[in-house]
């Protein structure tokens, strides 16, 4: 199939294609961040209502506005792969396209006549990356897989929050987006696998609840060596001390973190308590570890004496990392993030523009772009089937059957 659906910006991905056959988060984030890079993402959304992000708050208007920025860089086509025509629409595109990435519950495509030794009869060189909620293979394997309740079958959830109150879920679909980081990086190490080391094509098996739990290294070491849980702690990071949310005098929220014992010494000579440098009870972490309500009491104390401004001159100055608290209106009009780029300006065809987070990471010779937000449903079907050769009655009669 030509690529003349894509001719924006060449990236470092530019040549490689992508076909998504993914709904909401983990997997068209996958997908999502190697458009970035300039791979070709052909997104594959059922007609009708397509992708349930495009139904999810927040919304300006008729406009998704999460849609706009995770469908980035994409192409849709709606298809309906559970008929006979649609399956056979599909495997054309399998045929010339490098990898595939699903997120389908564990055994969907197989029920649709899409296995992966028909994927493989129309393309061996596929790549398929699979996302689910536990994986491919285990007795958890068929479950639904939803990226809240992975979440908390991580052991994550249960470490979170005040110990006198209900654990705390994060704001965002955390599982999803990190699942989605390992998706694509699985899917990378396969391709450059097939094209540099000469392998195989395999599949990646990317499981919800196990790309979180590989962030979670302390908490498993700790219960295996130990037997202790990481227990609610509230805003204090569990590591290191003085570690956690402090007051400034203003009301203001700071994040301090002093995960070193070299930090800490520079902002016990800026609190005054050059004392503290030999006090065995906080000259290393391990110790002020053990006598963490000290230490914090000392720490709260300076910061309640004086504003969050003077707090981050102050720190700043002595090299001691520290942070307010940002809403998101303060990241919006940050200098530094202003400055690097970090939130961009995509043209929008209905809203005008929309701000959505830069390309992560940067790359000095080659960097990625944003050519296009979130496409309309099956903008790009009629396209798309005509460069697989199907003229303009064929492709009436697929959309007056359902198949498109």
């Amino acid at each position: 199939m030509s690529n003349l659906l894509f001719n924006g910006p060449r990236g470092p991905l530019a040549g490689l294609r992508v076909l998504e056959a993914a709904n909401v988060y983990a997997g068209p984030f996958a997908a999502s961040l190697l458009g970035d890079f300039g791979a070709e993402v052909l997104k594959i959304e059922m007609p009708g209502a397509g992708d349930p992000l495009r139904a999810m708050h927040p919304f300006d208007g008729d406009e998704p506005l999460t849609w706009t920025s995770i469908a980035r860089n994409k192409k849709s086509m709606t298809l309906d792969l559970r008929v006979e025509e649609g399956r056979e629409i599909f495997l054309e595109l399998v045929a010339s396209h490098d990898v595939l990435i699903e997120n389908f519950r564990p055994g969907t495509l197989d029920r649709w006549k899409l296995t992966a030794e028909d994927l493989r009869a129309a393309n061996p060189d596929l790549v398929i990356t699979r996302v689910s909620g536990f994986g491919q293979t285990g007795p958890n394997s068929p479950m639904a897989g939803f990226g809240t309740p992975a979440t908390a079958f991580t052991g994550y959830v249960y470490g979170t929050g005040f110990p006198d109150r209900e654990p705390v879920l994060p704001p965002i679909s955390l599982v999803d987006y990190v699942a989605g980081l390992f998706a694509a990086f699985g899917t990378l190490v396969a391709v450059r696998h097939r094209d540099v080391a000469g392998g195989p094509a395999q599949e990646v098996d990317v499981a919800l609840y196990e790309s979180l739990l590989r962030f979670l290294e302390g908490m498993v070491t700790q219960y295996d060596r130990l037997g202790t849980l990481t227990e609610r702690q509230g805003n204090q990071f569990p590591a290191s001390v003085p570690c956690g949310l402090f007051r400034g005098s203003d009301d203001v929220w700071m994040v301090l973190s002093t995960s070193s014992d070299r930090t800490f010494n520079r902002l016990a000579e800026l609190m005054g308590r050059s004392d503290m440098l030999t006090d065995p009870r906080y000259c290393t972490n391990r110790a002020r570890v053990e006598n963490r309500d000290a230490v914090n009491a000392v720490v709260e104390q300076w910061f309640g004496e004086r504003t969050g401004d003077e707090i981050q001159r102050l720190c700043d100055a002595a090299s001691v990392p520290v942070s307010r608290v940002n809403s998101m209106a303060d990241v919006f009009t940050n200098p530094h993030v202003r400055e690097r780029g970090s939130l961009v300006e995509v043209a929008h065809p209905n809203l005008g523009t929309v701000t959505m987070p830069g390309v992560v990471p940067r790359l000095t010779s080659t960097p990625g772009a944003i050519t296009s937000p979130g496409p309309r449903l099956g903008e790009h079907t009629d396209a798309v089937l005509g460069m697989l050769g199907r003229d303009n009655a064929q492709i009436r009669a697929l959309r007056e059957q359902g198949v498109i």
